[in-house]
């Protein structure tokens, strides 16, 4: 699959390249990325270049897409579509994105989601996006259901990273949800 360049109003997506390394790797200093995602701590530039590279072998395969996200130019986070399965399996992939800690509170992260979101149901012909975070991951979740995500519950011991197992929630998206949000219980 070759990369795809999304647009909103704000914000342009596209594949991060070398180019994207140093803003990359200092987004990644924030603790609260590594807090509550799989990115290494401490990230190290070699990690940068890594997550670049892989990046670029992701969409060539077609198993994973994955945008940097920016406005005016600057870096304010990355959104992907990860183990995306082809449509005649059914057709679903798992919605994950992190934002830089300057770019928190604006709007930009459900913006690119929701452009990603038309994009991979239109483009992958998606029977459904699963979203999953750490329990406890508020910010995510409010995002996941701003963008209409249905939450579906907890799964204990569920997600692994190099912390070890945590408990996760979990959440989905069909292509015929109207995407207004609904009350999730654990945002009550």
């Amino acid at each position: 699959m070759e990369p795809v360049t999304l647009h909103t109003d704000r914000l342009v997506l596209r594949a991060p390249t070398t180019a994207d390394i140093d803003a990359i790797t200092a987004a990644c200093q924030d603790p609260e990325i590594p807090r509550w995602t799989t990115v290494p701590s401490p990230y190290t530039r070699e990690h940068g270049e890594g997550f670049v590279k892989l990046v670029a072998e992701w969409w060539e395969d077609g198993s994973q897409a994955v945008w940097g996200i920016f406005h005016d130019g600057v870096l304010v986070g990355v959104v992907g579509l990860h183990h995306i399965t082809p449509h005649s399996s059914g057709g679903s992939t798992e919605l994950g994105y992190w934002a830089t800690a300057h770019a928190r509170g604006q709007g930009f992260m459900v913006e690119a989601c929701r452009v990603v979101i038309e994009w991979a149901f239109a483009e992958l012909d998606l029977a459904r996006i699963r979203w999953q975070a750490v329990a406890g991951n508020v910010p995510s979740a409010r995002t996941a259901r701003a963008l209409g995500f249905r939450y579906e519950g907890l799964q204990r011991q569920a997600l692994t990273s190099p912390r070890g197992r945590d408990d996760g929630w979990v959440a989905g998206l069909l292509p015929t949800d109207d995407r207004t949000p609904v009350e999730w219980s654990v945002l009550m």
